[in-house]
């Protein structure tokens, strides 16, 4: 179930996590499709008897632009903003892949709140989010996400 946050109360919030978003499976045919879509169709995310012979990590790996197209999903399983009319996701600051994502793994997004800052009509929301493989280790995404949200 999402954390609810009311509009008003998110400026006490920052620095604090608020949120862990559900978890999310990257299986080989959303790899693909991700492959199809952006034709991005290196052997590392696709062929699996090749990965299996040559790669490093033994398995294809999900794209590290993959990974970060799953943040909006993340975000919307685990916080509804009480009162927020529409929200747009408004750009990246920083974006790391300290590890490679192996197929067949789920991830889930911890979502920090950065900042908050007033814009015209609402506030822009600064995230600090870290994307961890239910396998374990190091993280396989960090990111500044903003997200501009209006009441």
């Amino acid at each position: 179930m999402p954390e609810r946050l009311p509009f008003d109360k998110l400026p006490g919030l920052v620095g604090r996590e608020v949120a862990v978003s559900e978890w999310f499976l990257v299986d080989q045919a959303r790899i693909g499709g991700f492959a199809e879509a952006t034709e991005d169709r290196q052997w590392i995310h696709v062929d699996p008897e090749r990965c299996a012979r040559e790669s490093p990590f033994g398995a294809p790996v999900a794209h590290g632009f993959l990974t970060l197209s799953l943040l909006p999903a993340m975000l919307e399983s685990a916080i509804v903003i009480e009162g927020m009319r529409m929200g747009l996701n408004y750009g990246l600051n920083k974006v790391r892949f300290p590890a490679p994502l192996q197929v067949d793994s789920r991830v889930r997004g911890r979502w920090t709140l950065a900042a908050v800052d007033r814009i015209e009509g609402g506030v822009q929301l600064g995230w600090s989010v870290t994307v961890e493989s239910e396998r374990g280790g190091k993280p396989v995404c960090v990111a500044d996400f903003l997200v501009r949200a209006f009441s």
